[in-house]
Parts: structure tokens; sequence; C-alpha cells
């Protein structure tokens, strides 16, 4: 995607419509630096709009009152035609947040419809109605649609997460307000073009991209039933404390820290091309990423110098080139946080075994060199606790290799 991409209306309600606010949202190409998409910049009456339009649907319109075999017809359009537009989807999520091309033709979007196609499987058979006994004789426990969902989702894998909550909250009969990221709002047009043709009925989703402001007065506002929201610990602790108030239903997911173990007996080579690609996959931007690595000491030598070469030898560049296999950070402040995280783990007394800064050959763009750590000690991260109350670069951007009782780190970045 080289050509700016441009779209001048909300997807309200189901149908494309004038926002009421004046600010834009530019995306901006982590590779070139240069804007190749601008959307509109939803503003909270925007939201309020969105709000009231889920709010008639889900109260008065057809959508929760429908059959579920209805319902898994439509969602299944929808998965359908995210399995035909599947390329589409992926350049556009390449080019938005820098994963590189094949990752995104297999995780951002084929990934996606395998979502899809997860929830219809047990919308089919789940439990709806079930009796159970009580103290008391027979108790009939009913599982209804829970209302309006605001849904807001990362920048990371966008269409992935939109499916996780979109899926099930569509086939329950709920309406929804999905909230993408300023980042990588293109997508969701796509997403939208997509509901719009499978047949949802007029305002079960609305989409509304928008910064941290608008997105808490979304998770705040009063018409909403339920929040599920998938982003940092610090956002996910100030979506609680904002529903809160009105007692919203919600659901976080906040990321986790994923390690590899490797036995004495291990196969390496098995090992290292299952966690290297685990490690630096979406370029390191992905919860789920091998982040450490606990390698036995009688072979850590072995095993560090492997992933070392491995990770050096990983091919970066142009997201949208098929042959990249780590692409640039979606934003210069992820960049020189990582960088920064880098230079911290040095001073807290972990070696570099590759990488550590900017690749060669990539003066623009916000790329950092896939990075290995070494000799990590269990106490890294103190240093930038104390500085900034963030964990450091061995714990943070990268992969690390550990041998039991003295950890040892490769990092991604």
């Amino acid at each position: 995607m080289t050509e700016l991409v441009e779209h001048g209306k909300l997807f309200i309600g189901g149908e494309l419509v004038d926002p009421l606010g004046r600010d834009t949202i530019e995306v901006i190409s982590p590779h070139t630096e240069q804007v190749i998409g601008r959307v509109p910049h939803a503003s909270r009456a925007d939201v309020d709009r969105a709000v009231d339009a889920a709010r008639r649907a889900f109260d008065e319109g057809p959508w929760p009152r429908t059959s579920l075999d209805e319902r898994i017809a439509v969602v299944t359009r929808i998965k359908d035609a995210i399995a035909v537009r599947h390329e589409e989807i992926a350049r556009s999520i390449s080019a938005q947040n820098g994963s590189p091309y094949s990752w995104s033709v297999l995780a951002q979007a084929l990934g996606a419809m395998m979502v899809w196609d997860a929830a219809i499987t047990v919308a089919r058979d789940f439990p709806y109605e079930e009796r159970r006994a009580g103290v008391l004789g027979q108790i009939l426990v009913r599982r209804e649609p829970v209302g309006v969902v605001a849904a807001v989702i990362p920048w990371n894998v966008p269409q992935f997460t939109a499916a996780a909550k979109l899926g099930p909250a569509l086939l329950a009969g709920c309406t929804v307000v999905l909230k993408p990221s300023p980042e990588s709002p293109l997508d969701s047009y796509l997403l939208a073009e997509i509901a719009q043709e499978a047949g949802l009925p007029e305002g079960v989703l609305s989409i509304v991209p928008a910064d941290r402001e608008v997105s808490e007065y979304l998770v705040g506002h009063p018409g909403v039933d339920k929040v599920s929201f998938t982003g940092s610990v610090a956002a996910g602790r100030r979506v609680m404390e904002v529903a809160a108030r009105n007692l919203t239903h919600v659901t976080l997911e906040l990321g986790g820290k994923s390690a590899a173990v490797i036995l004495p007996d291990a196969d390496l080579e098995a090992a290292v091309a299952g966690i290297v690609p685990a490690a630096w996959m979406n370029n390191g931007q992905a919860c789920v990423a091998q982040t450490r690595i606990l390698a036995p000491r009688s072979r850590y030598d072995e095993i560090a110098e492997a992933f070392a070469a491995a990770a050096g030898a990983l091919v970066v560049g142009d997201p949208l080139d098929p042959a990249t296999q780590v692409g640039p950070l979606v934003a210069r402040r992820q960049q020189q946080r990582s960088l920064d995280y880098i230079r911290i783990g040095q001073e807290e007394g972990a070696k570099i075994l590759t990488g550590g800064g900017r690749p060669a050959g990539q003066e623009r763009g916000w790329y950092v060199e896939p990075t290995l750590f070494g000799g990590v000690d269990n106490g890294c991260g103190s240093l930038a606790r104390r500085s900034s109350g963030r964990s450091s670069a061995c714990c943070r951007t990268g992969t690390r290799a550990r041998r039991p009782g003295s950890p040892t780190t490769p990092t991604t970045g």
C-alpha cells in the first residue's frame, strides 16, 4: 500500500455517515515515515450516536430476537468474506503497523478468520439453557445477551482481537461499538464493508477510531452494558476504574510474559526453529512472544550461540516485501522505547549477543535490530524500575536465553 487511503465518514449504526467532529487521524507508515492514510477521529458526540444506535438495536431491533441459526448465517458470511479478502486485509495491516506481510496473511487475516470460525463452532453447541438441581428443586439457567458491548482493540493484531470480541458478542445477540486504535484504523473500514454486505441489521455494529480520551468516554458511557478491552496493564486499570462507576461488566486481556524452557536433552535445531519465529513474531510486538529462554547450564554456550546466529540471520526490511521476517516497530515512540531498554539492559550487565541498534541500511523507518541478550541476571529490571517504574530492556524488548539460576536472554526488538 503506497497510495494515500482516505475515508471521510464514520461507520455508525451500519452506515457510513459524516462525523460530528472535525479532527482526523493520520496513519503513518512505520517503514517510510510518510502519511499513508487519513480517517475521521470520532468525537464524543459520535460515540453518543454509536451507543444510541446500538442501544436501540438491542432494545427494539431484530438482532437479539433472531434465531441462533440466523445469527450464525450472518456471522458465517463475515468469516467467509474475510477469507476471500485476506490478502487485502493483510496488506492494509502490514502498511499500518509494520507486520511482515507473510505473518499478516497467516495471523492478522487468516488467523482472524479462524477466530470467527471458532466462535461459530462454539455457538452451535453452547448450552444457552440448562436445568440444574437446586436446594428446593430444579433450576433453569438461561444465558442471554448482555446488551451493548464496547469493544476496544489494540494496534498489534487488530482483526484478530476484533474477531475475538465481535464473534461471541454478535452470535450471542449483542450489539457492538468497536473502537480501533489510532495507529491502525484503515483495516476497520474493510471490516465495515464486510459486515454491511453480510447483512447485519441497522445499529448492530459501529466502528469509531479514536484516541485514549474518547476511548475512556466510550467505556464510561452509561448506555454500555459490557466492556471488552485488550491492551496494557495501566490502561486496563483505568478501564476498570471508569467502567466501575456504572457497574459495567468488564473483561480485560492485558498481555502476558512467555518463557521457553529448553531441557538438557532437547533437540537444539528443533528448539531454534520453533522459538525464534515465536520470539520475533509481529516484530516482537505480541503478548505471547517468547521473550525469555531458560537454558540448562550444561548446554548454555551452545544454545546461546545457536540462537544468536538464528536471530542475526532474520531478514529485516519492508513489511510489504514477502521475504521480510522482521519489519519496523509501529511508532517512533516504540522504537525509542526499545532502544532505551536495550541501553538499560547493558547498563545492568547483560551482554548483547546479536543486534542492539538500528539495522544497517535502514536510515528511515522505525526499525530496531533483532536483539539477543545473554548473561542476564535475575535482578534485571531493577534500574529501570527505580528510574521509570517499568521493567528493563531484557525484560521488555527481547527474548532472553537463561540458564536455570542465572538467566540469560535473547531479546526481541
